[in-house]
């Protein structure tokens, strides 16, 4: 596959300088951590009170995690 290179006087609005600096926001990561390891992303969960409620006890398990994390680690 052949690439060609198109300057920015064609359209400078089409290159705007994509803000990256400080990287990935922490919303993306919890967002990124539902979808993929809690699966959110490919469910099977059917009716929307088993959805909220799934989706709700999601960011418990989380901070549970962390908590559980923290505590271990200072145990240490």
């Amino acid at each position: 596959m052949k690439s060609e290179r198109i300057s920015l006087e064609v359209d400078r609005r089409i290159f705007t300088p994509v803000a990256r600096s400080k990287g990935r926001t922490a919303v993306e990561r919890v967002n990124s951590r539902l979808d993929v390891s809690f699966g959110f992303e490919r469910h099977f969960i059917r009716g929307q009170k088993k959805m909220e409620m799934r989706v709700g006890l999601a960011p418990c398990v989380m901070l549970a995690m962390a908590v559980g994390r923290l505590t271990r680690r200072t145990k240490n």
